[in-house]
């Protein structure tokens, strides 16, 4: 099992999951879901008491991915499987992303 802190705007809204069936989950953490201030990370992803599951690694954080070339490169340079979306997320979506949303291995 891996997991990884969820974060909008650098304050915490989440935990992501990867099951060692290969499966998923992302639940909100409670001290975010309960400030109406704080929004839903993804329209896809709407606050909710209730933990996502999935099978596959949710579309909101899948494109969060590299792509093509880039997605090449970072896998050859940091000896990542190209199949292994988590690791690569977990690798690439720390710091600079395009959006609000970084990811933080735990």
């Amino acid at each position: 099992m891996r997991s990884a802190r969820v974060q909008y705007k650098g304050e915490d809204a989440g935990i992501l999951t990867q099951y060692d069936d290969g499966t998923f989950s992302f639940e909100y953490d409670d001290n975010w879901l309960v400030n109406g201030h704080k929004p839903s990370i993804s329209l896809t992803l709407p606050k909710r008491k209730e933990m996502y599951r999935s099978e596959y690694l949710f579309p909101f954080f899948y494109s969060m991915l590299p792509e093509g070339t880039n997605k090449n490169v970072v896998c050859k340079i940091l000896k990542i499987d190209e199949d292994d979306f988590f690791g690569i997320l977990l690798n690439t979506a720390q710091y600079d992303t395009i959006g609000a949303v970084t990811i933080k291995r735990i």
